[in-house]
């Protein structure tokens, strides 16, 4: 097989050459002190063609376990010998994070709120935004989860096993359960699936509980 060179990846105001890893900065909120909370994401853009992958967690703000293997993850990949690109977002919910809540400071859930809006509440632009410069880049996503509170989740892995394509990855994610699971209204997955993106749903460990 020919390799060719790998695209430039543009985020925002950011340009990623093939061959890099960036930090890219994406403001999505004022708060009432005065600052900007932003949404954290790392592009490494191989520098030969190939899939397009995002990698998130901290979707929810008190399941903290996907944000230290997203962090995990952007620290082991080398650019330079990547195929194809990872979008990491270690943190999606970074208001849910700081407060180590579930929810966004309006209650709302994050993951009830894609594909969003680029007007509306926090929740609905926080949504949009990811969407429009983490989901549009790829044609696969990993989304880390943990159980919610006072529950644990043994490691599985949720997606539609009915689709060969994604099975395939359900395979090789190599999980010790794979659960076929319905689509929620509002959630990333339904919202990923509607753009004929592969989503594979991982669930491990409990909330505010690092394992």
């Amino acid at each position: 097989m020919v390799e060719t060179r790998n695209d430039p990846i543009t985020i925002g105001k950011v340009t990623v050459p093939p061959g890099r890893k960036t930090r890219i900065e994406l403001p999505f909120a004022h708060l009432p002190a005065g600052t900007e909370a932003s949404l954290p994401i790392a592009v490494i853009n191989g520098r030969t063609s190939g899939p397009n992958v995002w990698i998130s967690g901290g979707i929810h703000g008190d399941e903290i376990n996907g944000v230290e293997v997203v962090r995990k993850v952007m620290r082991a990949l080398d650019a330079k010998s990547l195929r194809g690109a990872v979008i990491a977002v270690p943190i999606v919910n970074p208001l849910g994070f700081i407060t180590q809540s579930r929810y966004l400071p309006d209650r709302r859930d994050l993951n009830r709120s894609f594909p969003g809006s680029a007007r509306g509440s926090t929740a609905s632009r926080l949504a949009h935004l990811f969407m429009e410069h983490v989901v549009d880049h790829c044609s696969v996503g990993i989304d880390l989860h943990t159980a919610t509170n006072h529950r644990i989740n043994l490691p599985q892995i949720r997606a539609n096993l009915d689709d060969p394509a994604t099975l395939k990855l359900v395979r090789a994610f190599g999980a010790p359960f794979s659960i076929h699971a319905r689509l929620r209204d509002g959630s990333l997955r339904q919202a990923a699936a509607e753009g004929r993106k592969m989503v594979l749903g991982s669930e491990a460990g409990q909330a505010h509980r690092l394992e």
